[in-house]
């Protein structure tokens, strides 16, 4: 007997399981909210570049002199005013050329007032006729020789005047040293940079623009261009103005070279970002209303065609105006959302549109 009623429980279950037993049916509540379409919009095609950012002016000082640093006045880091000593440099060869020079020039002197006296002669003699033309023309081309290398003689003097005064290494302008690249002993040599200094004011963020974004956007010189400095977040976002751009591309990467002014305490040499308009694209948006936040992910609720609601992950792009979000996957153009829900309601719910 006990065997049987077993027999009959298991035959039960068996039937239940196979759907032969009674099928109970679960009726969801119709939720109401304001619908509407998943819409196309046209939006600014923005394109994000990476430079890095400069000082408005920098400057990497030099000599001509041939001689050793004797002295040092500055380190990196210092401010510097302009006209201020930065280094020196033994200024005994630089000394010796243009007193060499002066000499030169001191025997040029003499040489023209002797060959204009002996023109003067000789056209005294001319007169009387007691010297040949060919005698006075002799004269005239040794007084014009003369003349020339006196003028020569000068302009030599001025040249090794102005090499003994850049054994005094002074700033260009008002700025900080950004660098030094020679100790006091060291050789320095026309060329050879010896200390890099940079200006205070003005930072440029200097970026490598593809030719197609350039075009594209059609990017002039006086445009107004977002930039963000990641180094100086959560302030680090900041308007540009480009300064500059080059008039040709790079043969070898096609990129332009935009500058781009902007204001602010940036340092010099961190990277930096800026967002350039390249046209523009059609972009899915939903209202900001309709995105609600579920275990980490974002969704939305759609109406299917048979009216309930059916929840649906998707990934935003940026904040849009007048309160809408860009779906950049999840949604397809024309479908129905809901706007408004407080929570998400289970899958299958009649969903009906708010009056």
């Amino acid at each position: 007997m006990r065997s049987g009623n077993i027999l009959i429980g298991v035959v039960s279950v068996a039937l239940a399981a196979c759907g032969a037993g009674p099928k109970a049916s679960v009726t969801q509540s119709p939720v109401q909210a304001r619908i509407v379409k998943v819409e196309g919009a046209k939006l600014p095609n923005l394109v994000e570049l990476y430079g890095t950012v400069e000082a408005a002016r920098t400057a990497a000082l030099s000599s001509r002199v041939m001689a050793t640093v004797t002295a040092i006045h500055v380190k990196p880091g210092d401010a510097v005013k302009v006209g201020q000593l930065l280094l020196e440099i033994d200024p005994a060869t630089a000394r010796g050329q243009e007193a060499q020079a002066r000499g030169a020039l001191a025997q040029g002197r003499a040489a023209l007032a002797l060959a204009e006296r002996n023109l003067e002669r000789f056209k005294a003699l001319a007169a009387k006729g007691a010297a040949s033309e060919l005698e006075l023309d002799l004269a005239r081309m040794q007084y014009d020789q003369a003349k020339g290398a006196v003028t020569q003689g000068e302009g030599a003097v001025e040249a090794a005047a102005s090499v003994a005064r850049e054994s005094r290494v002074v700033a260009p302008f008002d700025g900080w040293v950004a660098a030094k690249l020679i100790e006091v002993g060291d050789l320095a040599a026309p060329g050879r940079p010896l200390i890099t200094v940079e200006s205070v004011a003005g930072r440029r963020l200097v970026l490598a623009v593809p030719e197609s974004v350039l075009i594209g956007s059609g990017l002039k010189v006086g445009a107004s261009v977002p930039v963000r400095i990641d180094a100086l977040a959560p302030a680090g976002e900041l308007t540009g103005l480009v300064s500059e751009v080059s008039p040709g591309a790079d043969p070898a990467s096609h990129t332009f070279t935009v500058k781009v002014a902007v204001e602010g305490a940036v340092p010099a040499g961190v990277a930096g970002r800026a967002s350039l308009a390249a046209g523009t694209r059609v972009a899915l948006t939903v209202p900001r209303e309709a995105v609600m936040s579920s275990g980490g992910l974002e969704l939305v609720v759609v109406r299917d065609p048979q009216g309930l609601s059916r929840s649906r992950a998707v990934t935003l792009g940026a904040p849009l105006g007048e309160g809408r979000m860009e779906v950049l996957s999840g949604l397809a153009a024309g479908e129905e959302v809901a706007v408004g829900l407080a929570v998400v309601p289970p899958d299958g719910t009649p969903l009906e549109a708010r009056p």
